[in-house]
């Protein structure tokens, strides 16, 4: 049977907000373009560049920096390590001097404002976030090239044969749930054992844990950091940052300097319900937050749902590891990520990960299964109980729009990240209390649905700023 093997580090990825689609695939999709380019030697044979944005890509495209990620991508620029603070200036600087230097080897004639293209009334077939690059040779011929960014960051180019890599041959193939339960009964492994033996594949056992960490370090800077940033986002709809009040207000005086000192303040103010619950907000809230200011972020699985799993994950570590060594609770982490990450993979495998296919459910809904499984697993349940949570987390997701104001990752986005953390704690308690034998709903049967439900959706609410609260509220209207 064929199957598509997706490692962990497909499904989260370190890059720059505010989008995955919209930025950080346009970005890799605009790199290979150029290093296309340079492989067949033409690279310095260009005299000018064109960049068209097709369909949801054009639409919100500009709140969602399309156009500020292809120009880096055609620069060779790296979304992992690229210094976020140097953004603005090198796209000014490009605006200004009108030349872009492709791959930071050849300058050529590019002015963004003429070059860049925002075709919103065109849509090409295959996915609704198409983008086509177009580079003038100096013997007057041209050469082309369109991608499209299906979500999540993954991009796929147009004529390339989807499976034309190499099939890795994984010691445990899984197309659905049901493949992950049974290798699961088989083997007697947890998911997160079973996802790690697949991921033997790609890399050995220690380059895991080191990428697994490097994606949690991610993860915890650009929480910290979001809640020690005070201000406003930028966009135009001046929604102010609320993470560093709430921070301010929950550590009440609590003097802190790190992310160590301050998860210390963290848990040193209690387990009262409701202090737990702001915290959990304000986690989400903080890295949502950075990623609408185009900070680093980690797609989980996208960077408009960047917010839930560290949000989660950080509830877990704060509130839940009473007891627990440091070497036990970075066990649990590699745990978390594993087992979260095959519930993304089963939901890209069986659906979408792309709000303009989807809507948010796409995006918060498979964000939040992910958490409660890997939340639910990290709390000892079983692989039943970590597969219904992942269920129950997207069953009261189903049909959620994807209506961003002014086409910004802002409202309702940042909101739905706490709105989706919280779901997936819920959903995990439900399940750890329940007898997954019992369920009437299988974690296929939703990631069906949901792919159904996506098909059916009107386009208005699939990122494209048509419709929904896109519509509905003042541009000039603060969020709060």
């Amino acid at each position: 049977m064929p199957y598509e093997a997706i490692s962990v580090f497909d499904i989260f990825k370190i890059g720059v907000g505010p989008s995955s689609s919209h930025t950080l695939g346009p970005w890799r999709a605009a790199q290979r373009f150029v290093q296309m380019l340079q492989d067949k030697n033409l690279l310095f044979n260009v005299v000018s560049a064109r960049v068209l944005l097709y369909g949801s890509l054009a639409k919100t495209g500009k709140g969602h920096g399309t156009d500020i990620a292809v120009q880096l991508g055609l620069c060779g620029d790296d979304p992992v390590t690229f210094a976020v603070d140097q953004i603005d200036a090198k796209i000014h600087d490009i605006s200004s001097m009108k030349k872009i230097v492709l791959l930071g080897l050849h300058e050529v004639s590019f002015d963004p404002a003429e070059d860049i293209e925002f075709l919103k009334t065109e849509s090409l077939p295959f996915h609704p976030n198409a983008v086509t690059f177009l580079a003038d040779l100096k013997n007057g011929n041209s050469i082309y090239e369109t991608y499209y960014s299906i979500g999540g960051g993954f991009v796929v180019k147009e004529g390339e044969e989807q499976n034309s890599k190499e099939v890795k041959q994984l010691p445990f193939p899984i197309e659905k749930a049901d493949d992950l339960l049974h290798w699961c009964m088989k083997t007697g492994l947890s998911i997160s054992e079973v996802v790690a033996e697949n991921e033997l594949i790609w890399h050995s056992e220690q380059e895991t844990k080191e990428g697994i960490m490097k994606i949690w370090q991610v993860m915890k800077e650009s929480m910290y950091t979001g809640c020690h940033t005070d201000g406003t986002l930028p966009g135009g709809l001046h929604v102010k940052r609320r993470a560093y009040n709430l921070n301010k207000k929950l550590l009440n005086g609590a003097a802190e300097s790190n992310y160590d000192e301050w998860l210390n303040a963290i848990r040193s103010g209690g387990k009262d319900f409701k202090y737990i619950l702001d915290w959990v907000s304000c986690f989400a809230l903080a890295v949502n937050e950075v990623n609408a200011s185009f900070g680093r972020v980690v797609t989980a699985p996208t960077n408009g749902a960047a917010g839930v799993i560290p949000a989660v994950l950080q509830y877990y570590i704060a509130f839940c590891t009473d007891g627990l060594t440091k070497n036990q609770i970075d066990e649990k982490i590699l745990q978390f990520f594993l087992t979260s990450s095959e519930m993304g993979s089963i939901f890209k495998k069986g659906a979408t990960l792309s709000a303009a296919m989807g809507g948010c459910q796409a995006e918060i809904g498979v964000s939040s299964a992910m958490a409660a499984g890997g939340l639910t697993e990290c709390l000892g349940g079983s692989q039943r109980q970590a597969m219904m949570a992942a269920e129950i987390a997207m069953e009261h997701h189903l049909g959620l729009t994807c209506d961003p104001i002014a086409g910004l990752v802002q409202v309702p986005c940042i909101e739905r990240n706490t709105m989706g953390a919280i779901k997936a704690i819920t959903a995990s308690q439900l399940a750890l209390q329940s007898m997954p034998d019992y369920a009437k709903v299988s974690l296929d049967a939703v990631v069906k649905t949901m792919w159904q439900t996506a098909l059916d959706m009107n386009y208005k609410y699939k990122e494209t700023s048509d419709g929904g609260l896109a519509i509905n509220v003042p541009l000039s209207l603060p969020e709060c």
